[in-house]
């Protein structure tokens, strides 16, 4: 299993208590999140929740050089694949910048997430982050991505790069992209034509004629019934 699979599998875990990003602490009451980019004729959105969405979608909370940097990051957590894009290709990062005002618990810990990783990469390679090597860049993200293994001296360095992979996945596999990545094709209605003709032979049973002319036929259950004027079925 790659490196994708493995995020794959850890966000459909997740899914079963709900996404990543709607996760709460004991006592807290669950935060219903709304999506980045909205549409009138999409159902389920309030007149209140639209006008909620409207005005934070107008606003903006990070800087341009913020918003590369977490560019850079989400391409780092999730890059494409042979099939896919990466984060960025999906709109991470604007689901991030958007989440960040939804949510303003994220703000402190992602802007001082942001500044923290500045600092230690200009302590190592006298650079921003955005603007190091790849390989310096993982270098870095080495010594916050596995909790377990970390020095006590990177620790906000690790709460904020778990906090910026759990905001990448969400973000990634809510999108249409992401969905897509999953092979998630929704809800599909199951077939089922009956017991087979052979276990009804074995039983000496059969199905009553008339009802059988009643039953919708599993070939043509996509077609969409034809009445007339008077409300009688035609086909």
């Amino acid at each position: 299993m790659d490196r994708r699979d493995s995020l794959k599998s850890l966000l459909v875990g997740s899914l079963a208590g709900g996404l990543i990003i709607n996760g709460c602490k004991p006592g807290e009451e669950p935060v219903v999140s709304s999506p980045v980019k909205t549409d009138d004729k999409k159902y389920g959105r309030t007149p209140k929740e639209r006008a909620l969405d409207a005005k934070l979608n107008a606003e903006q909370f990070f800087s341009n050089h913020e918003i590369e940097t977490i560019a850079v990051l989400c391409d780092l957590i999730l890059p494409a694949s042979n099939d896919f894009g990466s984060a960025t290709d999906a709109g991470v990062p604007e689901f991030i910048e958007f989440m960040s005002k939804d949510i303003p618990r994220h703000q402190l810990p992602l802007r001082g997430g942001i500044m923290w990783l500045d600092n230690r990469s200009n302590k190592t390679f006298n650079l921003e982050f955005k603007t190091c090597t790849e390989e310096q860049q993982k270098t870095l993200l080495d010594e916050i991505a596995y909790p377990d293994q970390a020095e006590p001296e990177v620790e906000q360095g690790v709460k904020f790069f778990t906090l910026m992979r759990d905001l990448t996945l969400t973000g990634y596999y809510t999108s249409k992209m992401g969905i897509e990545d999953l092979g998630y094709k929704g809800n599909i209605p199951n077939v089922w034509d009956g017991i087979p003709q052979d276990v009804l032979d074995k039983h000496g049973m059969k199905y009553d004629e008339e009802w059988l002319a009643k039953c919708v036929d599993p070939a043509t259950r996509n077609d969409i019934a034809v009445w007339d004027d008077d409300g009688n079925l035609i086909s």
